[in-house]
């Protein structure tokens, strides 16, 4: 039994493909994580934590109507609820505040202004072969020319 224990996860673990699945996978998950916190969505998931362990705890002496009114009743919160609203109070206190947009155009403070320059056109240009040079005047072969070499 251990001997095929041992057999499957080493044929496993050198399997390319599941290593590639497991990293993706993992990678996913992690950029997945990162934007929740990084959106501040981790106070939403802490508050469902806690409004299903409220709502546990009152479903065992309540009926369920009345744990769910006793669960979001905003009258009263428990300690989850309120380091929940602290947080989030805290969070949009530090946010920078919105600034009035204005239709000019905003510079970067390290982007150079743009410059402007106008030149004129060199008027030396090579002159151009005059037309009749440009004229064919002996007739075209017709038939192409035969080598004399047999």
């Amino acid at each position: 039994m251990a001997r095929r224990l041992e057999t499957f996860l080493f044929a496993w673990a050198n399997s390319s493909a599941e290593r590639g699945w497991v990293r993706r996978t993992f990678s996913i998950t992690c950029l997945l994580l990162a934007w929740v916190c990084a959106n501040g969505a981790i106070w939403d998931v802490v508050q469902m934590v806690a409004w299903t362990r409220m709502f546990a705890e009152h479903a065992r002496a309540l009926p369920v109507g009345e744990a769910l009114r006793e669960t979001f009743d905003p009258a009263k919160p428990c300690a989850i609820c309120l380091a929940v609203a602290k947080a989030k109070d805290v969070e949009n206190k530090q946010a920078p505040q919105q600034t009035e947009r204005s239709a000019e155009k905003l510079l970067l403070a390290c982007q150079p202004a743009e410059k402007i320059l106008l030149v004129a056109p060199l008027t030396e240009w090579p002159e151009a072969p005059s037309r009749p040079a440009l004229v064919r005047t002996e007739p075209v072969p017709v038939p192409p020319p035969r080598s004399l070499v047999a």
